[in-house]
């Protein structure tokens, strides 16, 4: 098998986790390519003898992509998977890493596991969003969450939002959360949202610090179209993709988010399943006294 590897090079032991890719690599026989992020890696730990791909040629040249870092590389890397259809394992390199689940010491297992056949794909929903009149954003997918927000200025802004053109809503908050059920345990759950199964499909919109007391997340079909229209004081307002992607937007603009039309595979395994995660990581169900 050929596995393409992304690593966060800032994150403490990801040389050391990249070596010990390696290594497995050439005691198995199993080809590995390197991101081409990672030609500034030692000498010592990568070989001239390794093989590298840009990171938008990655997911074209392999049967599996690693990401190893944390959520914040996985969801990167995601975007490197694109449309192809390359399963995705995450590696978690020493934070919360809900979306990383697998730890580096159990690297070895998991890549045999993996040439055994001995895994599950589990098919993640993406958003893809759009912003009418403007020119096609390079990377318009989102597998955790679209931001609408009041951008540098902490004021209130007016959301106007369409469901598949019949007008539902007006939020005035300080923003609005677009996201998709593997994003419900990220930033829509701080501002209130529910948490659901990642493999349902369906779009949570959950309002940031909403002016009133009735306006409440709501969760839309996977088959609806979203439309948003941005009325603020200050005429500005910030579209962030997954945390990276960020697009200032002005008054006149329409933001248009729907599913993606096509989903993203990830690589999981039954003795990390979500909801075991769910306990452990973020302390699901327990009560005060519980220890």
């Amino acid at each position: 098998m050929r596995f393409g590897l992304i690593v966060n090079l800032r994150r403490q032991g990801a040389e050391r986790a990249i070596s010990q890719f390696l290594e497995w690599g050439e005691k198995t026989g199993h080809e590995i390519v390197l991101c081409e992020d990672l030609s500034e890696v030692s000498d010592d730990v990568v070989s001239e003898a390794v093989s590298m791909l840009p990171r938008d040629s990655l997911a074209h040249g392999v049967d599996v992509i690693v990401s190893m870092g944390g959520d914040g590389t996985f969801l990167a890397s995601a975007r490197a998977a694109g449309s192809v259809g390359t399963p995705l394992l995450g590696v978690n390199l020493g934070s919360l890493g809900f979306l990383t689940q697998l730890r580096p010491e159990t690297l070895e297992e998991t890549l045999n596991a993996i040439v055994d056949g001995d895994y599950q794909v589990e098919e993640r929903m993406l958003l893809h969003c759009r912003v009418e009149g403007r020119p096609k954003l390079e990377n318009p997918y989102a597998l955790n969450d679209v931001v609408i927000d009041n951008g540098p200025i902490a004021r209130l802004i007016d959301i106007k939002l369409w469901v598949n053109g019949e007008e539902l809503v007006t939020y005035r908050a300080d923003g609005l959360v677009l996201a998709t059920p593997t994003g419900s345990t990220a930033y829509s759950l701080a501002v209130g949202g529910p948490i659901m199964q990642p493999r349902l499909k369906a779009i949570i919109a959950a309002p940031i610090s909403s002016f009133s007391l009735s306006t409440r997340p709501i969760v839309f079909s996977q088959e609806d179209e979203l439309e948003l229209k941005i009325r603020s004081e200050h005429g500005v307002a910030g579209l962030t993709l997954d945390g990276q992607v960020t697009v200032p937007l002005i008054d006149t603009d329409r933001v248009i988010v729907s599913r993606s039309d096509f989903n993203l595979k990830v690589i999981t395994f039954p003795h990390n399943s979500f909801y075991k995660v769910l306990k452990e990581k973020l302390h699901w169900g327990k009560t005060p006294t519980d220890h």
